[in-house]
């Protein structure tokens, strides 16, 4: 059996909720891209993460069908697994800091697949949204308390492996982030929490609590 780590990203303030994320630290062991969709879809997590260079921080991401080139959960747990200051994805150099119980990471909005980012008036519509059909990754947001920044929002990702809903999603939260153009605090799923903040330049900074399942 393939060793892995299994973590929970954007857990909520008193260590709950979070999505969980699988991660393969000897990514060497499932070098070929058929083998880690294969293993990626046995997991049936969200993501799943294969480390192919610990030090530098390599990493190539897989939900259950597809490969991503970037993905905010995935990245945010695994800088915080391995600890280190930057992860190379596909997509580009992602920095990584740890900020006392936070981890962040540092991503661009250009680097996201396509989402759509619905605005609904109030939160209470957004508790009551069903599942909606498969074919588009839609994010569904309204606002707690717009001069705060606080945020209600749920994913769904629209695609047919079996996640229908998303607990937290750092790639939607960045994009949410870039075109509202103002730091956010978003309570997602069923309580999950991720912090986001414009940075200059183009970049957007993501962070969450991580914690280690197993």
């Amino acid at each position: 059996m393939t060793a892995y780590d299994v973590l929970r990203v954007f857990c909520g303030p008193h260590g709950g909720y979070g999505n969980e994320l699988g991660v393969v630290r000897d990514g060497s062991v499932l070098p070929g891209p058929d083998e880690r969709q294969e293993f990626a879809a046995k997991l049936g997590f969200s993501e799943t993460v294969f480390v192919d260079d610990p030090e530098r921080g390599v990493i190539d991401i897989y939900t259950p069908t597809t490969r991503l080139p970037f993905a905010g959960h995935p990245c945010v747990g695994t800088a915080w697994l391995l600890d280190v200051p930057e992860l190379v994805t596909p997509a580009g150099i992602v920095g990584a800091r740890q900020d006392g119980e936070f981890c962040w990471i540092e991503a661009r909005a250009e680097w996201v697949p396509p989402r759509t980012l619905r605005q609904y008036a109030t939160a209470a519509e957004v508790d009551e949204l069903p599942v909606p059909p498969k074919g588009e990754w839609i994010y569904a947001w309204a606002w707690l308390d717009e001069p705060a920044g606080r945020i209600r929002a749920r994913a769904f990702p629209g695609r047919d492996d079996g996640i229908d809903e998303d607990e937290a999603t750092g790639a939607a939260a960045l994009l949410l982030t870039d075109r509202l153009g103002r730091a956010l605090n978003i309570t997602q799923g069923t309580g999950s929490q991720i912090l986001t903040a414009p940075q200059p330049e183009g970049w957007t900074e993501v962070g969450g609590r991580v914690h280690l399942e197993r």
